[in-house]
């Protein structure tokens, strides 16, 4: 097949797509990918086909006003010579990314979704996604839950209109459901199902397991000893003044474990860095993490399924996005701890840490075995194939 993929260029959207384009290309697919040019090494590396997405203004300000989806429409129109150029059998865009899915449809191309995170459209009485609330155990929090709905609704309604007039903007039809970023035709979840709360799953998703990619580096190693190895993972996108690794340099320098601790930045030049702990700019998550007993982290999805590959309990200090939600279930699913954002601090991190190198390894062994058995590329790839073949 060829097969076109778009991807936001965050590391937590393009990882996953660069993932599945690797898998594709090993099957003997012919692939182009639309991301950010930050990733055309990754990309041309894998012999994929690279197409650097348009990257400009997207949100609206006072001084930039814009109409919804306004960057999305522009993109598109910007998108279609390539879908016309490469010609692709089908196309799979990323969740965030509307300009290659439409590009397709107007091409007349079939398009599918991947969901790099926990499948966000969830059903009556559940909790609002992203907001870190757990699943409810009795009656009465259903009910509270449910009494949400209509808002919740409110809200979906209005983006499926705002969508909409996107879609009547480049001549396509209305759709008639929410939750419009997400193909009715095949949507691929990339998480795990042991993360999903239990419900009836619509007929075209299928729940894949992690798509796990990451740039080269090295390992890195902890300091001498036998204690536990924290590994202190924090995100690339949030926390810019350094909280969470702060306050697990502090809270952690007395503790009996040693500590690795990357700032996938410049590091401050006031922070001091105890004896127990090593601090460095980058490291290879696959390659550190299946020497550590616990990972620290903000709750990025592609950090939090990394962790739990590599058999690590996780300690999740939510920042911003989607990690409240990634925390809650990791809690839920007995994988780890919750720390949250008031109570990161030095003492905060401490018991965090203490408390969660109490929990049982049983469930993370069992989920470091699950992932270990199922391959998550194959698992996509065939499900695309067999959609194309439909």
């Amino acid at each position: 097949m060829r097969v076109l993929l778009g991807a936001f260029g965050d590391p937590g959207h393009a990882f996953p797509m660069l993932a599945l384009g690797e898998a594709l290309v090993a099957r003997g697919h012919t692939v182009a990918l639309q991301t950010w040019r930050r990733w055309e090494d990754a990309a041309s590396a894998a012999a994929m086909e690279f197409s650097p997405a348009p990257e400009y203004h997207v949100f609206p300000t006072r001084e930039a006003p814009l109409k919804p989806y306004a960057a999305a429409v522009r993109a598109a129109r910007e998108t279609v010579p390539l879908v016309r150029s490469f010609a692709p059998d089908v196309a799979v865009s990323d969740i965030l990314t509307a300009a290659p899915a439409l590009a397709a449809e107007l091409e007349g191309v079939p398009v599918a979704t991947l969901v790099p995170h926990l499948y966000p459209h969830l059903p009556p009485g559940f909790p609002p996604y992203s907001i870190g609330a757990r699943l409810p155990r009795t009656a009465f929090g259903r009910a509270l839950w449910r009494s949400t709905d209509r808002l919740v609704g409110r809200g979906l309604e209005q983006g499926r209109q705002e969508y909409n007039d996107c879609r009547a903007r480049l001549g396509l039809e209305p759709l008639p459901y929410v939750h419009t970023g997400i193909s009715r035709s095949l949507a691929l979840v990339a998480t795990l199902p042991q993360l999903e709360y239990p419900r009836d799953w619509p007929q075209w998703v299928r729940v894949v397991g992690p798509l796990l990619w990451e740039p080269p580096a090295s390992a890195v190693a902890p300091v001498a000893g036998s204690d536990p190895v924290v590994l202190v993972a924090p995100s690339t996108a949030q926390d810019p003044s350094r909280v969470l690794v702060r306050a697990a340099l502090e809270g952690l320098a007395s503790e009996p474990v040693r500590v690795i601790a990357t700032w996938n930045g410049a590091p401050p030049a006031d922070v001091a860095v105890p004896a127990n702990a090593v601090m460095v700019d980058w490291l290879s998550y696959s390659k550190t993490m299946p020497a550590c007993d616990l990972v620290l982290t903000h709750g990025g999805h592609g950090t939090l399924m990394r962790a739990l590959a590599s058999g690590c309990r996780v300690v999740v200090s939510p920042a911003g996005g989607d990690m409240g939600e990634n925390a809650a279930r990791a809690d839920w699913a007995g994988l780890g701890v919750r720390l949250p954002r008031r109570f990161c601090t030095p003492r905060g991190v401490r018991l965090a840490v203490r408390r969660a190198l109490r929990l049982q390894r049983a469930p993370v062994e069992a989920v470091a075995r699950w992932i270990a058995t199922h391959d998550a590329r194959a698992r996509a790839c065939d499900e695309i194939e067999r959609w194309a073949a439909s």
